[in-house]
């Protein structure tokens, strides 16, 4: 087919295009080399079924549960897209602001294995969804360019216990919708491939494609690597395959530009290979040689009618289109003027949410319930707690962490949250005492009113007859500390300080406190 070639011959050419409009830049671990790097990302589809069969995407289950005639290959079996797949696929093409193609086909990539069982992979290599996208990797405006996005079917998951003599397949994962993002060679160090997996990252998450979990093989990066000197073209690439966290990612980069540096400064040439990653000696090692790949036989699938995204469509997909990150950020920090770090660290915390089904909201998230509080109090206050520190990014959220307990779990109602910081304004409550709150209600769940456990647990902030009785008591305790103090020692108040919070159980405040005691010693 005409346009087939076409597009294979535009497809091999784009890594030249590449190559001529690069610039070069050397880092100061390796002077004098560049290092070029291009990643394969891999990530899982976030929709309830698969993307040609109607069985359950869930896989936290027993092996081999979800799995229809299809998945495992039965003769006769038919491929039924699915739409949802589709739509979140052309959501992630428009956040990364691509030219996504009318008209995309489907085709067959053959190889043998067990995880296979049909025997060749469902792909778009040829005609893929979308291409010529972007990707901003940190705030100084780097961009990687994106080659293309292409829909694919996952493999099924082959595992094998240390000493077992055989290796165990389970078919539910087969068949579920992958995205493979597959980006220019724009990257020259490990710390922006990082930076790159990250913001991908982010952006999947957002739009509700995929929830992103390296860890839970929900993304997988697949690197190119290669290395040259100023005013050469780029070296011999080899790819490392599998890479699970952005971590491993980051250090297999460094590893093997350090080998082919090794190679080329010994004479010696780089093979093109595969390689893959061991974490122990962080090492790559070879899985097969550019003359043991597999021919995988691109063909057509005959079975799968070309797929046909209208200009209406695609219209609508972007108005139902979340926020992204970089709007959420700028959103945050104009809108509120809170700072870049705490930005950051609602982000992180956001980016930790559990991401719906099939494109739908996610619930519990960070910003929304920040959002939430700050309708009703001076946003400052309730992003930037000082007294005596951060209450949300600090506070609520380490106590989460501490539990091991993800924020959408958390037991402070935003109703809850909005009177602790009133209390706190109006000074009814001590910053020791609000955290002592906050714990309180994360250990027991209590949904009773903030009033009432201040009542039962005695948080009320000390009256100033009671402060001043307290810090009679701290005088009188520490007659030499407290002459030191008359004497213009003003080093050793914050001893006297210790003492009034410690017999007060944190319901004196601490400036008051000092305060006072400056008054009396005076």
């Amino acid at each position: 087919m005409l346009w087939r070639l076409c597009a294979n011959i535009i497809h091999r050419t784009r890594p030249r295009l590449a190559k001529e409009f690069s610039t070069f830049v050397s880092d100061p671990r390796w002077p004098g080399w560049q290092a070029v790097i291009g990643i394969e990302v891999h990530a899982q589809i976030r929709s309830r079924a698969k993307l040609f069969s109607p069985s359950s995407n869930s896989q936290d289950i027993s092996p081999n549960t979800h799995v229809s005639l299809f998945d495992a290959a039965f003769p006769g079996t038919l491929p039924v897209l699915n739409r949802r797949c589709v739509d979140l696929a052309v959501r992630t093409a428009l956040a990364l602001g691509c030219d996504i193609h009318e008209r995309s086909s489907f085709d067959r990539k053959h190889y043998f294995y067990a995880d296979l069982p049909s025997g060749y992979q469902i792909t778009q290599k040829y005609a893929p969804l979308a291409r010529n996208g972007r990707v901003s990797v940190d705030d100084t405006g780097r961009i990687v360019r994106i080659e293309q996005i292409q829909l694919e079917q996952d493999t099924a998951k082959s595992t094998k216990s240390p000493g077992a003599e055989f290796w165990h397949i389970d078919l539910n994962r087969a068949g579920v919708g992958l995205m493979e993002i597959v980006s220019l060679p724009d990257m020259r160090t490990p710390e922006e491939a990082g930076a790159y997996v990250r913001s991908l990252q982010a952006v999947l998450r957002a739009v509700g494609a995929s929830d992103g979990k390296m860890e839970q093989g929900s993304l997988r990066c697949d690197v190119n690597v290669s290395i040259n000197r100023e005013g050469k073209p780029f070296g011999t690439r080899c790819e490392i395959k599998n890479l699970n966290s952005v971590k491993f990612l980051m250090s297999a980069i460094l590893s093997e530009v350090h080998r082919h540096i090794s190679l080329l400064s010994s004479g010696r040439s780089v093979a093109q290979e595969t390689r893959g990653f061991d974490e122990e000696p962080v090492e790559t090692y070879t899985l097969r040689s550019k003359e043991d790949a597999p021919d995988y036989r691109y063909m057509p699938d005959p079975n799968l009618p070309p797929l046909i995204l209208t200009e209406g469509y695609i219209k609508q997909i972007a108005k139902s289109m979340p926020e992204l990150p970089h709007a959420i950020r700028s959103r945050l920090q104009s809108q509120y003027g809170i700072s870049a770090r705490d930005t950051d660290i609602l982000m992180s915390i956001e980016s930790g949410t559990d991401v719906g089904f099939d494109g739908e909201p996610s619930k519990g998230g960070a910003v929304s319930y920040f959002e939430q509080v700050a309708k009703h109090c001076d946003p400052k206050v309730a992003i930037n707690w000082r007294v005596p520190c951060v209450l949300i990014t600090h506070e609520l959220v380490g106590q989460l962490v501490f539990r091991d307990e993800p924020f959408s779990a958390n037991p402070v109602t935003v109703t809850a949250m909005r009177d602790v910081l009133s209390l706190l304004k109006n000074k009814t409550l001590t910053g020791t005492s609000a955290k002592t709150l906050i714990r309180h209600i994360l250990n027991t769940k209590t949904t009773k009113p903030v009033a009432v456990l201040v009542q039962e647990l005695s948080l009320q902030a000390s009256s100033p007859e009671s402060l001043e009785k307290l810090c009679q008591n701290a005088i009188d305790a520490l007659p030499q500390e407290s002459e030191a103090v008359r004497k213009g020692n003003q080093r050793v108040l914050m001893k006297l300080v210790g003492r009034v919070m410690k017999h007060s159980r944190g319901t004196a405040n601490a400036k008051d406190a000092a305060a006072a005691l400056k008054q009396m010693l005076s």
